[in-house]
């Protein structure tokens, strides 16, 4: 990548940085996408998925391929001194204005996205290159249906004529010029769930047997999920419960009729987590039952474990080992974080990769923290990443086989 291209890219991301825009709300984030796109005379649509773009660079008959980025940010207060730091916040109608920042590093995948595009339109090859900027890939925040915007693309059939998928996401910890990857179920199937009790409301000390206590049913039914876990999944079987908010009750003299309680699930194997989630539907339904209350479970999130295909790695090894070097390229395990590049990944033979973003002054500060940065030095190598692996991909004679 020459100098010319990679100062352009570093100021794109900064201006990316400075205006970071939640899910499904990401308009001038796709504005610039778009300015950068006609300039290279690529063509492209709008509104794929609500906000997102997807362009098509095609070069003669041949096969296609995907390159994937998500753009959104997240409703965090920025904490660095950086020049072009994020001071944005969303005003709300009924409440405070909501700070934002791209603490996820989609301004970097952004960016090397719209560097792989310049880069292969002065590149020969046969076939067709499909960008995906994917909106909404933190939450579904607003979505009525529930569905973030990777589950969305991969409905919209934008992907019905792709042969094969590459993504990558910025790692704050792994150094620059190194990339890491998990073939196999590499990110786990995810969900945020939202439970909601109903009881009776009574007087704590004089006649509490005229309630029915929603704190006390609520504090059996997270001894009781939390158990599938330890009871029910075999031990070499990564999965996790959490609960992590609960809110109900109006004084220390009343018990309680209303709590409710949220947190998330994660299970690396599919099975596996389809498994816990029939038993805590059942765990519901027997508590409702025992103590004769109301019990729902709304799910705001639901994404399968993400599957990185060991062909497709194959096919793009080659140019990893140009890129970075062979001891750059690190297997890792899989890990309990969730990515919706899994639903490309179950549409179409893919792969996600871990590339390396340390900032020399981080060392402690990951993905979704207010202080965490990243090294704009990364740029080249994602994007160098994904068009080498896109034309790769478009090489192989036996792509319809991957």
């Amino acid at each position: 990548m020459n100098s010319e291209l990679y100062n352009k890219l570093v100021l794109i991301r900064r201006k990316l940085h400075a205006n970071p825009e939640l899910g499904y709300q990401e308009y001038e984030t796709s504005d610039l996408i778009c300015k950068e796109l006609d300039q290279l005379g690529i063509p492209y649509k709008r509104g794929i998925a609500k906000t997102g773009v997807v362009a098509v660079l095609k070069k003669g008959d041949g096969p296609c391929v995907a390159l994937r980025a998500d753009m959104d940010a997240l409703p965090i207060k920025e904490e660095n001194n950086l020049a072009f730091k994020s001071e944005k916040k969303l005003k709300t109608p009924n409440g405070p204005e909501i700070p934002l920042m791209h603490a996820c590093g989609h301004d970097l995948h952004t960016t090397m996205l719209l560097g792989a595009a310049a880069l292969l339109k002065d590149t020969e090859f046969k076939g067709s290159v499909k960008f995906f900027f994917q909106p909404s890939e933190e939450d579904v925040y607003d979505d009525p249906e529930k569905k973030s915007g990777g589950q969305r693309m991969a409905e919209s059939g934008e992907l019905d004529n792709v042969k094969a998928a590459l993504g990558l996401h910025v790692h704050p910890l792994l150094p620059v010029g190194k990339v890491a990857y998990k073939l196999g179920q590499a990110l786990a199937c995810a969900n945020f769930f939202k439970i909601e009790i109903t009881g009776k409301m009574a007087h704590a000390a004089v006649a509490p047997h005229l309630g029915i206590d929603a704190v006390l049913i609520a504090s059996h039914l997270i001894q009781s999920v939390s158990s599938i876990v330890h009871k029910y999944i075999p031990p070499p079987e990564p999965t996790v419960i959490s609960f992590t908010k609960i809110h109900g009750g109006i004084a220390p003299n009343v018990i309680a009729d209303k709590v409710v309680i949220e947190g998330t699930v994660r299970a690396l194997d599919i099975n596996t987590y389809h498994q816990v989630l029939e038993r805590i539907n059942n765990i519901i339904e027997g508590t409702r039952i025992s103590f004769g209350c109301g019990i729902t479970i709304q799910y705001n999130l639901n994404y399968p474990s993400l599957l990185n295909d060991k062909n497709v790695h194959q096919t793009v090894s080659d140019s990893l080992n140009t890129i970075f070097g062979k001891d750059s390229i690190i297997p890792i395990d899989a890990i309990l974080g969730s990515e919706d590049f899994a639903f490309y990944s179950r549409k179409v033979p893919s792969m996600f990769y871990f590339l390396g973003a340390k900032d020399n002054s981080n060392d402690r500060y990951f993905l979704h923290d207010s202080k965490v940065l990243f090294n704009e030095e990364c740029i080249p190598y994602g994007s160098k990443l994904l068009c080498e692996g896109a034309l790769m991909l478009l090489q192989k004679e036996n792509i319809n086989n991957i």
